[in-house]
């Protein structure tokens, strides 16, 4: 069988449109399988024994508000999170800033317990503080969101204690990246 060179263009554009869209659609795919392996690796920094639970944490809490542990409580939420509901006497860092920890909490030594909206962000943070040489440091698998699950008490500045009645994990809302 013949071929002329209309069908060799052909069959050679018909390659580079399927490269193009498959190889398009590879592409977008890899920055997510990326990331699910630098968390794995961030992970696996930080001690399997410094993944805590929302139940330790509120005993801690309960220590700190008893004043019989110096922990921090370090809430990484954004500033509106922190402001909506958050435990009373925790510390608000913003999870894109762990630089300021040692500046702020110098001693390797301090007892920092990260938690963030579920686990992932606290996982991040954590992480660069162990490579910044901190010893104990706790991630609290479950975040705010197992704490309000649990009932545990949240305060707010504008209404003082405040109680979740129901948390409903599906009423995430959606959100835009603002441009610059």
């Amino acid at each position: 069988m013949k071929h002329s060179k209309k069908s060799g263009w052909f069959v050679a554009s018909l390659y580079v449109g399927l490269f193009t869209l498959f190889g398009s659609a590879t592409a977008f795919a890899a920055p997510a399988d990326e990331e699910k392996k630098i968390f794995a690796e961030l992970s696996a920094i930080i001690p399997k024994n410094r993944f805590v639970t929302v139940d330790d944490l509120y005993k801690k809490w309960q220590e700190v508000q008893e004043k019989k542990s110096k922990a921090v409580i370090l809430d990484i939420r954004t500033g509106a999170e922190f402001y909506a509901g958050h435990l009373l006497g925790s510390n608000n860092i913003d999870s894109g800033v762990p630089y300021v920890v040692p500046k702020t909490w110098p001693d390797p030594n301090t007892e920092i317990w990260v938690f963030c909206r579920t686990k992932h962000r606290a996982t991040y943070f954590s992480s660069f503080l162990y490579r910044y040489g901190y010893k104990n440091v706790y991630v609290v698998d479950g975040g705010i969101a197992g704490w309000a699950e649990k009932g545990y008490p949240l305060f707010s500045k504008d209404f003082g204690e405040i109680k979740v009645l129901k948390y409903n994990k599906d009423l995430k809302e959606e959100f835009e990246v603002r441009s610059f």
